[in-house]
């Protein structure tokens, strides 16, 4: 009988606390289930076999580790309201005589049964939606759906053993908290409110200007690149900014309200406002926290769906052309036709081995270079600024000079260009002056802006922008340049030539095309006179897989975590509406003798969560109204620069969430008002 003492009060603890404990280990149970999907899908053969399927399980691997720290950190946090509510019993426990060994062993069983349940809920979830998930990952990917379910151990044995090593943590920081306290401090632990906060101005200042400084990095970053080496600094001063200012903020808010006096002195809004006051360190950081779960989720789900439906325009931007070559000649100047002739030749060829008639041909040379941007001046000398530095790479640019007959054949348009003048195309970031001056001495007047041009896959891909320069004088500004080498002495300026083929045709009979290219081209170039040639072949189609397969995997992770942080929001929602509702049930209690009815109580606390709830959901949209510019330029180098797409997916997104925003609203309220209403411990 003695031996099931303990795991009796555990089991007893646990249920006379369901209010508390199921929402946690219903949340335990999701976070495994999630984990084990996510695990599941990553070294799942019909996942694997899918198009682009070595990038989604690439990616979903990644996913299941940002689960499971995740789950570590937030586990961590929402167990901290289980064990102050339980100090009380745990205090009374040694008061009648329990050692501190005593009550641990109790936190043991207790810790033992919810690993237990979350672990075994979570993994029956897993398994039986693990196959749901899958087809919608493969509904996604638009590929052919297999019903044949089997429980996956590699997934069963990754997830119990991270999740057993979580419970063990947060065990023994309870332990670590029970032993460090006596038994009068935990009996009394939970009415120990806090002292009147004042209201730290320091702090308040402090967060207003890191997020100030914040929302100028975002609205003021001018390239992909300057957005991706500061993203994470701009988010980890939203955080900071963010708690900072709700805990100090809500506390001048309160003190505000209390100096209403036609305001505060209403009974549906003294309690409130006072009950708020007293708790507004642990109130305004769980405001803090919810304020970061939605604009974390309003992040993912409008960024990674803006990929999803947008990944044809992606595609096409990366891939300008079906099929493009690009030829890398040993030599700055000098004749070359023999191996254009060979590509042309040979790319023809093969079309018609398949039964494909090409509808465009578009070639021309360019000579690339790459260089620092300041003003109007661009250096391509590598020892007159250091690419070591993070400040440089804003600047960097890469120079394309494309000769004015090759573009007026390709385009077909008859532009005039003087000596001097040039014509200018800009990828990613766009170049807005008059002028343009390189190596400090060759100098290059903008007399138009081309709408479009097709960039090599190179370019298109590149995080850094490039700059096409349709120049008359071609082999002339390439004289400077082309002594141009680095540290190794390898030749700064390449030379190279595009080729590509628009061409009505499958997929299937494209990727033949390009294969038969690959082999037949080489062999050609090499027994021909040419000399060192480089070529690169891609084909769209080719890619096509690659390209759906990291969107798609993009997409579908984002939804999973998505629903991770959207429990965690639920959670610490719930856990703020309840722990608050024990501690104000007193304060309702005397209202009511003194006859506050409970229709008053209902606009009371109306008012207390109308004046804080909704704090969060407002600053998350103004954190993502401001993060917009950043995510923009961020999706640039996804080749994705479809502004509506990008506007209509955070907009849904928005709404989407605030709406589910409101039934929480609703649910937690419920459960607040019941249990302040009731005027007696549960």
């Amino acid at each position: 009988m003695k031996k099931l003492l303990y795991p009796r009060l555990a089991w007893t603890g646990i249920r006379k606390n369901k209010r508390l404990y199921a929402p946690y280990l219903l949340t335990c149970a999701g976070m495994v289930m999630m984990h084990y999907i996510i695990t599941a899908l990553s070294c799942s053969n019909a996942v694997y076999s899918l198009r682009g399927g070595s990038t989604i399980t690439a990616m979903l691997s990644m996913g299941s580790w940002i689960i499971a720290l995740f789950s570590l950190i937030f586990l961590f946090y929402t167990n901290s309201f289980l064990i102050r509510r339980r100090m009380k019993e745990f205090g009374l426990y040694n008061i009648l005589g329990m050692g501190k060994g005593n009550i641990a062993r109790i936190l043991v069983w207790e810790t033992l049964i919810s690993a237990a349940l979350t672990l075994s809920t979570g993994l029956f979830g897993g398994f039986a939606l693990s196959k749901l998930a899958e087809l919608g990952l493969v509904n996604i990917m638009k590929g052919e759906v297999s019903y044949r379910v089997a429980l996956s151990m590699q997934a069963v044995l990754t997830t119990v053993p991270v999740f057993c090593a979580i419970f063990a943590l947060i065990l023994l920081a309870g332990l670590i908290r029970i032993g460090r306290t006596d038994a009068i401090a935990l009996l009394r632990s939970e009415n120990a409110g806090e002292k009147p906060p004042k209201a730290n101005w320091f702090l308040g200042v402090l967060g207003a200007l890191l997020l100030a400084g914040a929302y100028y990095l975002a609205v003021s970053i001018r390239d992909p690149i300057s957005a991706l080496i500061w993203f994470f600094v701009a988010v980890g001063m939203v955080i900071l900014a963010t708690y900072l200012l709700f805990v100090s903020g809500s506390v001048v808010l309160c003190r505000a309200l209390q100096r209403n006096k036609r305001y505060y002195y209403k009974p549906n809004h003294f309690v409130s406002v006072s009950s708020m006051a007293y708790r507004m360190k642990r109130n305004g950081a769980g405001l803090a926290s919810i304020c970061i779960l939605a604009t974390m989720v309003l992040v993912m789900l409008c960024s990674t769906s803006c990929l999803y439906f947008g990944a044809e325009d992606s595609l096409n931007s990366r891939y300008p052309m079906d099929l493009t070559i690009d030829l890398l000649f040993p030599r700055v100047v000098g004749n070359n036709d023999s191996a254009l002739e060979i590509v042309r030749s040979t790319t023809m060829q093969a079309c018609a081995d398949h039964g494909v008639a090409p509808d465009l041909v578009t070639e021309y040379l360019h000579a690339e270079i790459t260089g620092c941007l300041k003003g109007t001046q661009i250096d391509p000398d590598p020892d007159n600024f250091e690419y070591d530095s993070v400040d440089v790479y804003g600047d960097v640019r890469v120079l394309h000079f494309i000769p004015l007959e090759d573009y007026n054949e390709f385009a077909g348009t008859n532009e005039v260009l003087n000596p001097g003048e040039a014509l200018i195309y800009a990828t990613r970031n766009p170049y807005r002056a008059d002028e343009l001056t390189i190596l400090g001495s060759t100098s290059l007047r903008i007399v138009k802006q081309l709408d479009s041009f097709p960039v090599d896959g190179g370019a298109a891909m590149d995080m850094f922008s490039h700059l096409i320069l349709v120049v008359p004088d071609f082999e002339g500004i390439l004289e400077p340049l082309s002594s141009l080498t680095n540290a190794r002495g390898d030749r700064l300026l390449d030379v190279k030539w595009f080729y590509g083929v628009d061409m009505h045709a499958e997929d299937e009979v494209q990727i033949a095309i390009w294969k038969d290219l690959y082999g037949k081209l080489g062999e050609r170039l090499d027994a021909s006179e040419c000399g060192e040639v480089g070529f690169s072949i891609e084909s769209r189609s080719e890619n096509r897989d690659d390209f759906y397969g990291t969107y798609g995997g993009l997409f579908f992770l984002g939804i999973i975590l998505s629903i991770v942080f959207l429990f965690a929001a639920v959670l610490i929602i719930y856990y703020k509406q309840v722990t608050e509702g024990y501690e104000d049930q007193h304060r309702f209690g005397i209202m009511q003798k003194v006859g506050m009815t409970r229709r008053d109580i209902r606009k009371s606390i109306n008012s207390q969560l109308l004046t804080v709830f909704f704090l969060p959901l407002i600053a998350a949209g103004v954190h993502l109204a401001f993060a917009f510019p950043m995510i923009r330029k961020l999706l640039m180098m996804f080749n994705l620069f479809n502004l509506k797409l990008l506007m209509c997916t955070t907009l849904i997104s928005y709404l989407i969430f605030a709406l589910f925003y409101l039934l929480v609203y609703r649910i937690t309220s419920n459960a607040y008002y019941s249990i302040v209403s009731d005027g007696k411990e549960e």
